[in-house]
């Protein structure tokens, strides 16, 4: 996760509220490789059929996880001293035990943030989760069009659903950010993107790089040019700078937009201390196996159905705790940025690439900075 807004004005929402306030100079501690944010992916049930969905969830998938397993999974993340539970899927919201567990989870102390696609937040559910009291509410809205956001997301009507969600949450008093996963055909559509966002009242907007695991493997041509992104980025440094202190704006899944901003040293240092798979998150995929964050399906850790989280985390392998001195991608390798950015994804560098080892070929770095 890059906090463009903190980088650019020093000022965050959401973000402090959950870890306090960090900077440029002195960055969190609120994770670590042994205390992760976890996202638990509860389910692969989900209500939409989304392109991009990393983890191929649909309508037609069932839990495999019951109550009483997932009570034994909150334990163990809570064991761990994990600083957040972010419970997504799938759409968590589509388990009936949804709310079950997210009590029980609260009742061993832990910190809770909802990952959904917003169409279920009814004004009950929204009561409930702020009566839970779920710091965080992410819900994903990839166009200010309601027809392109239905076509990606897969269901007719998902965008006025998801409208009538985030309304729900924020009138019940809930902290919620939208998420825009940024592709070739949306990304020039900031501007009236940022208006539909300040309309509806949200604190946060985080836009996501398009990841390339699950059916994202096949949307490789679905991304932006270095052009787009150039323009992308100089209009979201502006709106941060407009929005200080009342829309935190973040990005993920590219840490190559913090090399993009930064001023200097002090700044490429708070990127390469920022997030990242395997280094300050990990995931619970819905049948129980660990992965070094939500994106990564192909380098399982172990399944805390048979081995306890404390001792699985143990495992995570090199090239996503410390992976400068492993990448050897003709770009990467020879980039005066490495040290900062870490190579970018290695997701899309093992599905689009072709090599877990090589070049993020969503980078454009080399063709839009210097």
């Amino acid at each position: 996760m890059i906090p463009i807004s903190v980088i650019v004005t020093g000022r965050g929402t959401v973000s402090f509220k959950v870890k306090g306030e960090y900077s440029p100079g002195n960055p969190s501690g609120f994770s670590k490789v042994f205390r992760p944010v976890v996202t638990w992916n509860m389910t692969y049930k989900c209500n939409l059929n989304c392109a991009h969905c990393y983890i191929n969830a649909g309508p037609d998938k069932e839990d495999i996880v019951s109550t009483e397993e997932g009570k034994r999974i909150i334990d163990q993340i809570a064991n761990i001293g994990s600083p957040l539970l972010i419970m997504s899927g799938g759409e968590p919201l589509m388990r009936r035990d949804f709310l079950t567990l997210a009590y029980y989870a609260k009742s061993k102390g832990l910190r809770l943030a909802l990952s959904t696609n917003g169409t279920l937040i009814s004004e009950r559910i929204a009561k409930e989760l702020k009566e839970i009291g779920f710091m965080y509410v992410g819900v994903s809205l990839d166009s200010p069009d309601p027809a392109w956001h239905d076509k990606f997301r897969g269901m007719k009507n998902a965008f006025s659903m998801t409208i009538n969600g985030i309304r729900n949450a924020i009138n019940a008093g809930l902290d919620v950010g939208l998420r825009f996963t940024l592709t070739r055909d949306n990304i020039d559509l900031l501007d009236d993107y940022m208006s539909l966002a300040l309309s509806l009242g949200v604190s946060r907007i985080t836009f996501y790089h398009i990841s390339a695991s699950g059916r994202g493997k096949n949307l490789k041509d679905m991304a932006y040019s270095p052009v787009q992104y150039k323009k992308f980025m100089d209009k979201l440094i502006d709106y941060a700078k407009k929005l200080k202190g009342r829309v935190e704006i973040e990005t993920t899944l590219g840490t190559f937009d913090g090399i993009y901003l930064a001023k200097g040293e002090e700044d490429l240092d708070f990127v390469a201390e920022s997030g990242g798979c395997g280094r300050k998150m990990i995931s619970i995929y819905p049948d129980g196996t660990v992965y070094p964050c939500q994106f990564v399906d192909f380098s399982p850790l172990g399944n805390v159905r048979e081995k306890d989280l404390k001792e699985i985390i143990r495992n995570i392998p090199e090239i996503f705790t410390n992976p400068v001195n492993l990448i050897n991608g003709k770009k990467c390798s020879s980039c005066k940025y490495l040290a900062w950015c870490r190579g970018g994804d290695r997701v899309r560098a093992y599905y689009w690439g072709g090599d877990l080892l090589g070049d993020d070929p969503l980078c454009p770095i080399n063709e839009v900075k210097d």
